[in-house]
Order: C-alpha cells, then structure tokens, then sequence
C-alpha cells in the first residue's frame, strides 16, 4: 500500500505568508432559553430595558424629578403646579383657616381656640393641719378661662375653710382671681379650636358653693360682736356692772346705771394686773380677772 507525503498547509489568501490573514471565527455555541419565557421582542424607539421589562419614558424619553410617571385615563402629564398623581392641592389658601391660629397668635392650651391670654388661676384646700395651693396655668381663652376661674373659685368656697391658717389664706387665695377673670372677660369671644373647650357651667353667685362664703362672713362677725360686747371692753370708769355668779366664782357683766340690775360702780381700772391693792380707798369691792395674755382689776363701790 501507498501513502502520499503529508502536504503543506494551504494559504487561503494569496500573497500572505502561512498563518497571517484574518483570524479564525470563534465558534458559536447554542443558545438555550426557558420554555416558559416570551420571545425578546425587539426594542423599540423611546424604551430601554431594566432586569427584563420594558419601561416606557413619557414624552420622548423625558423625566420629571427622577421619576417615571404612568399616564392614567383622566390625568395629565406632567403634573401641573400644586398636583400630584391621585390628589390635587390648592397651592394658594386662604388663612386663617378654622382649628389653625395665625402666625405668632397666642392659643389656648386646653382647645387651642384664639386669641387667648396668659394667666395663673389659683385655688386653695383646707386639711385641719395641712394645706394645699393649687393652680391652674394658661393661655387661656375667654371660655375656658371663666370655666377655670369659676372651677377653682367653686372648689375653695368648699374646701378652703377647714383649718386656721386655711381660714385665713383661703379668702386671699380667691381674690388673686379677680385679676384674671378681669383678663378673660376683655377677651373677644374665641374662635374655634381642634380641641373642646370647657364648661363655664353658671356664675359662681348662683352656685350652691356661694353659700360657704356666709360661713366665716358669720364666724368672723360673731368674734367681733363678741369682742365688742366683752366686759373688757365696756367696763370703763363709770360704768355699772352686776355679778351673775358666786363670790367664789364671779361672772361681772355691764349693764345700764339705771337699770335694777346695777349693782357697783367702776371707780377705776387697773391693765395688765390682777394686784387689787392698788385700788384707791373709794374702792369697797375689786373684781380680777385673767384670760391668757388678758388681765386687769376692776375697783367697784355700791351703786346708792
């Protein structure tokens, strides 16, 4: 058997040395894809892919503030000034608007009504020994301030009185509010909050509370007229008293010279001593007394 010689490679390309001329095409290998997926549609102008979709740019490819907008039936693009997809807002509002006070307007604190002003309302309670300040600070408008002042003003009338230093703030306490009920009663009437005012429920003069204002008006007018019927401070010199008691235990009251009663005369009076020695020889009788801090001698002679 015969073989041929090996020959030399061929040059597909005349005039070109063996293994120069254009490279070798690169082998293609298949393309695989999923049976479920769509056939690639081919891209039209205006749209660029992302991750597989399509997305449509509006008006040749334009976007508005790094957004992409969807037209929907009823709606122009690009969005007009002051609206947006969905809602519409109107740019220019008139204010105030109900529940929103003006700029730099004083609110209350309690419904947010306007205009309101700046007050403390205070109110005191009694407890024998101890004691409690209460109060009750703004802004305030007209409506919740006279509820407060009339709340607070009610609560101390009840409950100020029980205890002797109670009994002696308590009246100082209620007049502190006359200043700013003055305030809120100057105040137009409110304009509406977002919030619900308070109650000023009836004046405080027909409240029942009113009636605990006669109670120390009646203590304090009884020590008075006490004090001022006392023997002490009738029995001056020259005044006519009687002994409704014992000579053990005397109990000496003024009355009239003329009276049937009379029984001594005062022919003088000695403060701040219960010496009856001192009394002068006009004296046939002397009456002591000592109550505390209060003492003096009464020298008495027959009534003729």
């Amino acid at each position: 058997m015969t073989t041929s010689p090996p020959q030399p490679p061929q040059n597909p390309y005349a005039g070109q040395p063996a293994g120069y001329g254009p490279p070798p095409q690169q082998q293609q290998f298949p393309q695989y894809t999923d049976p479920g997926q769509q056939p690639q549609q081919p891209q039209q102008p205006g749209q660029e892919q992302y991750g597989g979709q399509q997305y449509q740019q509006p008006y040749g490819g334009e976007q508005y503030a790094g957004q992409q907008y969807q037209q929907d039936a009823g709606q122009q693009y690009p969005p007009q000034q002051g609206q947006y997809p969905g809602q519409q807002y109107q740019q220019d509002q008139s204010f105030p608007q109900q529940g929103y006070a003006p700029q730099g307007q004083m609110t209350c604190r309690f419904c947010g009504g306007y205009p309101a002003a700046d007050a403390t309302v205070r109110g005191h309670q009694g407890m024998i020994i101890l004691m409690r300040w209460l109060k009750l600070t703004g802004p305030f408008c007209r409506t919740c301030g006279i509820a407060s002042v009339r709340d607070m003003t009610s609560k101390s009338l009840w409950q100020g009185w029980w205890g002797i230093g109670s009994a002696i703030i308590n009246p100082f306490i209620m007049l502190m509010n006359i200043g700013p009920m003055q305030k809120f009663k100057g105040l137009p009437e409110p304009t509406p909050g977002p919030g619900r005012p308070m109650d000023p429920g009836k004046p405080l003069f027909q409240r029942p509370a009113i009636a605990m204002l006669i109670l120390p008006i009646a203590l304090i007018a009884a020590i008075v007229f006490a004090n001022l019927n006392s023997t002490e401070a009738k029995a001056k010199i020259g005044a006519c008293v009687v002994n409704k008691g014992t000579s053990v235990n005397p109990d000496v009251k003024v009355v009239d010279c003329a009276s049937s009663e009379a029984e001594y005369k005062i022919v003088d009076k000695i403060d701040d001593s219960t010496d009856d020695s001192q009394c002068g020889e006009n004296a046939e009788a002397s009456y002591r007394y000592q109550n505390g801090s209060t003492k003096y001698v009464l020298c008495l002679t027959p009534v003729k």
